[in-house]
Order: C-alpha cells, then structure tokens, then sequence
C-alpha cells in the first residue's frame, strides 16, 4: 500500500471512529529561540508541560516562521501566505498604526468558522487595532478576544509591577504613547494591564472556552499568542522566582502552567484524544536583552536576522492516539498550519495564493513533507532586493546578509547591528545538516555537484519572485496617535490620562 492510500485511510478511519470534528489549539510564542526549552536542550529552562507535549507528540527540528519579527509572522500563520503578499511589512505595527491585517485575507478561523466551529483569541494580536478597532481579531473570524491587541512593551512601562510583591518591569518600554490596554472583545477592561494577574486570566478564559465548547459539542479553534517570553519578561506569583533561570525563565514557566491547565481541561472535558494542539514561537530570541533575551542553541544569530536563529523555531504537534511521539527532521513552516488544518476539518481553502502545504503526511506517518524550499525574506522586504536567503532541502543560500539591532551583544559579529547589508554573488551556500550553525560556507569552485546545486537554487528564486506579488505596504500606512486605544476616549491629556 502506498504512503496515499495509507494516508487516506490513516484519515478516513478517524472521521469514521470520531464523534466530533476535531479540535485546534494553536499556542503561539513570543521571542522564543530554538534554544529555549527543556526538550530541545536547555539545562536550566522549566517546561514540563511543554516537555510532555514533546515527549508524546511529534517535535520538529526544521521548522519556520517567515519573518524575524513578530507581526509579519502571525500574518504567516493565521493565513497561509507569505506577509509580503498580506502587506504585513515593513517591521511592525504599532498601537497608532492606521493600517492592519487586511480584512479581505482569510484567517484560520474564517476557515473554520462555516463548519460550526467556536473560535477565540487570547493573548497578543499584533495584527492591528485601527479605526475603531476595525483589525481586531473580532472583525477576523474569532468570536471572542481576551488580550492586549500589540506588544506588550508598546507603552511606558517603567511604573508598572512585573513580577511580585512590587518588582518594576526591567527598562523604559516605548514612551510618549499610551499604556497597554487589557481588551475584551472590542471593550478596554483595564489600561493599564495588571501584569500580576494578566496569565490567570487567560487562563481562565481558556479554559471556559474550552469546557463551554465541550458541553455544547461544538468543535473548536483557540489560538492563544503568547506575550511570553517578549521583553519586558513578568511573571504571577504562581511563577515568579520559581524557575532556575531568573526573569525569562520564570516566564517561560507561567506560560507552561497556562499549558499545563489546557492539558487538565482538556482530559476533564474528555477532549483531548480529539484535539491537535501545535506549538511554536513567532521569531528568534531577541539577543540584545542578553540573559533576559532567550537562546538560539546551536543556531546562528537571533531575532531580526535571516540567520537560522533568527526564523528556524521550537515546534512540537500532540494529537493523542493519532500523532506517534517522535522527531522529524523534515522541513515545515508556520505557512503550513492553515492548509494542514483545513484538510483534518474538511474545511475549503481559501481561493487565494497560498503558500503553505499540507503537512498532515508529517504528523499522521511521520512521513515526507511536501515543503523542499523555505524563503528568507528580512524585517523589510522589498521587490528590488527579493529575497536574503532561501533553504532547497539540507541547503541554504545567503543571496544578502545583515546583522540586527535584536541581536546585538553576541560574540558573533554577523549578528551585530554594524553588520551591514552585504550582497553575495555566487551566494554563500551552507549545509545546514552539516553545520546548522552556518559557519562553513561551502566553496563552489572546483565543485560541479555544488555549480549544479546553485543553479537549480537561482531558478526555485527567479519562479519564486516571479510569482509573488507585493500587497500594499499596511505599515507604511503610518500611525496616527488618535488611533491608539484609550478607555477614555474624551480625556486630556493623552496619552497619560488613557487610565481605567
């Protein structure tokens, strides 16, 4: 028999014997390295519940985000499609940006949403707030939202308690703009966000949208975007000064317990045979923050950088029963979660380009992605340079190198900020099953194998490039202060007086 048909009936023999469509819960990092958890390696990180997750599910040890920052790549992730085709580029967006993730793109809940599926977002959103809140995930397929809708260093911060009794949060965070609202739907609860409390809430929240679903036997979509392990690092008193590595750790910790009370909820509720949970982080470690930046393990350089620590992340699949607890080593993508999860719902595709693939081949067998390429595109893609990099099988090619800001305080000068961009022709070619940590360029001369190699590697680039067409630039857009959330619409003066 075949891997098709095996795969076909692997499929068809779970429709038949489950009572219900399936269950996704999508937990989403932040500033996470490859480094960073206990189960790929880090001695002193504590994260059982992730740790379980690995130990009884499929890890990954090739897998991406499309971006080394944070709003391109949740863009990636929720629809299937490269940022620059969604115009979620250049950087970030901002509590004042006047653009967001376009409403005419379709997320993963949109998909979901005409087969009867519940669907919630807790955490960081990161993909607009806008007029009104036009951008926020209510206006996105989700029916419900628990969350700060940016990053949670966005507002001053250096008054805020970040770890108790009365622990201030480490450094300035961003100045002259509001501070941080917690939202509810499309209503301001709390501005600013009480750090101290902010992970019980949802946790709480998950899990009574977790157990309110299983009553109803409603299928259900939760994506819960972490805040952790982004700086400023902050912890409850269920974490805090718990863990062996200090701030990050700790961290780190709070967001496995919330875990950890999925993984409860979900054995109560008698779920958890028929939930895919997929876990990975947005980025590479922000290196600047030194200790309280994360860990890239093996890899080179870190967030902001086309490098491997920069895009190559965590990710762990558990689906008990169904998915076999193993490591592949085969290559898959954030790209890839949309299409893989529509195919396990019988969900229709969305009638747009899409980049990713199905993976449902990887986790069901443990068999051959249909992903041989993954491309490289920086902080700030642009069609005259196209793409830094791009992975065909065990090889990678540096078309432009660069060093970043996130990634400055390392040894590696690569890294550093003063790394200018710098173009390479023929590229520099590593193979990254050799030397993950792109330290040895292989040298092309009096190498046909390798001469053959790049020239299949420029033709996958030129298609490529040929094919992608450039949204509007939603950030370029620009901000407008009026724009940033306030709970008191009305007061004087703003941003300060933005207190609830």
């Amino acid at each position: 028999m075949d891997q098709t048909c095996l795969l076909f009936l692997n499929i068809c023999l779970f429709c038949t014997c489950s009572a219900s469509p399936l269950n996704f819960i999508l937990l989403f990092a932040d500033d996470l390295g490859f480094g960073d958890l206990g189960c790929y390696g880090h001695p002193s990180s504590l994260t059982p519940h992730l740790d379980r997750l690995a130990a009884g599910g499929l890890r990954f040890t090739d897998f991406y985000c499309t971006s080394p920052v944070c709003s391109p790549s949740r863009a990636s992730l929720l629809t299937g499609r490269y940022q620059t085709r969604s115009g979620i580029y250049p950087g970030v967006l901002y509590p004042g940006s006047i653009g967001g993730l376009p409403l005419n793109e379709t997320t993963i809940a949109e998909v979901l949403k005409p087969l009867g599926y519940a669907t919630a977002a807790i955490g960081k959103w990161h993909l607009g707030f806008g007029a009104k809140g036009m951008f926020l995930p209510t206006k996105q397929g989700f029916d419900q939202y628990l969350g700060i809708p940016y990053s949670h260093d966005m507002g001053p911060c250096h008054n805020l308690t970040c770890f108790p009794p009365d622990v201030k949060c480490f450094g300035l965070c961003d100045v002259g703009t509001v501070t941080v609202p917690l939202m509810h739907n499309e209503v301001i609860k709390q501005q600013p966000v009480n750090f101290l409390d902010l992970e019980r809430a949802y946790s709480d929240f998950a899990t009574n949208f977790i157990t309110t679903s299983a009553k109803k036997k409603q299928p259900f979509f939760l994506y819960y975007p972490s805040h952790h392990t982004h700086y400023p690092q902050y912890a409850g008193p269920g974490a805090a000064g718990r863990s062996l590595r200090g701030p990050f750790g700790d961290a780190l910790l709070e967001f496995d317990t919330t875990i950890g009370n999925l993984l409860t909820t979900l054995e109560k509720t008698g779920v958890i045979n028929n939930t895919l949970i997929f876990f990975t982080s947005d980025n590479g470690p922000e290196l600047m923050r030194m200790s309280r930046g994360g860990n890239a393990g093996p890899l080179k350089c870190g967030k902001g950088t086309t490098y491997e620590g920069g895009m190559r992340e965590p990710a762990i699949a558990f689906w008990p029963g169904t998915i076999k607890p193993g490591v592949t080593h085969e290559i898959a993508s954030i790209l890839d979660l949309l299409p893989t999860i529509a195919r396990l719902a019988g969900a229709k595709l969305p009638p747009v380009m899409l980049d990713g693939v199905d993976m449902t081949e990887i986790l069901v067998n443990q068999g051959k992605s249909k992903r041989e390429t993954m491309m490289f595109y920086p902080v700030d893609p642009s069609e005259m340079y196209g793409l830094f990099a791009l992975r065909l099988g065990k090889y990678k090619a540096h078309f432009y190198t660069r060093g970043a800001g996130h990634s400055e305080t390392t040894p590696d000068k690569d890294c550093s900020v003063f790394a200018t961009l710098k173009a390479h022709d023929p590229p520099l070619i590593f193979d990254l099953e050799a030397d993950p940590s792109e330290h040895y360029p292989l040298p092309v001369e009096g190498r046909p194998d390798l001469q053959v190699l790049l020239e299949r590697i420029k033709k996958v680039k030129e298609q490529f490039e040929a094919s992608m067409v450039f949204g509007e630039s939603q950030i370029s857009k620009g901000t407008d202060p009026d724009l940033e959330p306030c709970c008191n619409p009305q007061c004087s003066p703003k941003p300060s007086c933005c207190q609830c």
